[in-house]
């Protein structure tokens, strides 16, 4: 959430990004969002980690009591406040998310999608600490990353994402095994279900993790 997709991959451009997406990762995202949607009811109180422009929370709010993201792009929040979704029950905020300024114990279901355990480039495990302590009592924290067998996918959509100029020219000696490394810099890493399973472990709490259409890999926390 902080450095490259707050500086040079935001707002209008990566709105960019996932409207060149293939028809598979555009499945994908939908997959994504779809299960996510089965965990929000009228009553929810939601937060998005890393919400940028909004194209997941404001499928959210239409369903949820309210819908609360924050991101540090400014640029995307901006252009997030300019839609016409983003009315009562969206609220947005300039917030990190392994800081946040909530009191604990506030949300009913805090999400983190589309491998931001691993593009937000903090501690994953202080993320999702984070997370379980603004979540209430009987809430879901849900982190979700990228599976094995979606790797041809993802480096393609990566690759179409370079070719129109929106990230660096791929380093292909660096990229593999589910990393991606462009030559400006850029750097996307994913978590696999044994490293949910790991995180889980250092933190102490019994985590659901799921592969969803062969393209997601979710964990998930219900919080005691």
């Amino acid at each position: 959430m902080t450095g490259y997709y707050a500086d040079r991959l935001a707002a209008e451009r990566l709105l960019a990004c996932y409207e060149l997406a293939p028809a598979e990762v555009r499945a994908y995202l939908e997959a994504e969002i779809d299960f996510v949607l089965e965990r929000v009811s009228s009553s929810s109180v939601v937060l998005e980690l890393g919400c940028g422009y909004g194209r997941v929370l404001r499928r959210i709010a239409r369903q949820a009591r309210a819908a609360v993201g924050i991101d540090t792009s400014l640029t995307s929040l901006r252009m997030a406040r300019r839609a016409s979704w983003c009315g009562s029950r969206a609220r947005l905020v300039a917030m990190n998310a392994v800081r946040m300024g909530f009191a604990g114990r506030v949300f009913d279901l805090t999400i983190c999608v589309q491998n931001g355990v691993s593009a937000f480039a903090v501690d994953p495990q202080e993320l999702i600490e984070e997370a379980l302590r603004v979540t209430r009592h009987g809430g879901i924290v849900l982190f979700s990353s990228y599976t094995a067998g979606f790797w041809p996918h993802r480096l393609r959509w990566f690759e179409l994402q370079a070719a129109h100029g929106l990230i660096g020219a791929i380093d292909y000696d660096a990229t593999g095994d589910g990393v991606i490394a462009g030559a400006d810099g850029f750097r996307a890493t994913t978590i696999g279900p044994d490293g949910f399973a790991e995180l889980a472990s250092r933190i102490g709490l019994p985590a659901r993790i799921t592969e969803v259409a062969n393209s997601s890999v979710f964990c998930e926390f219900a919080v005691p």
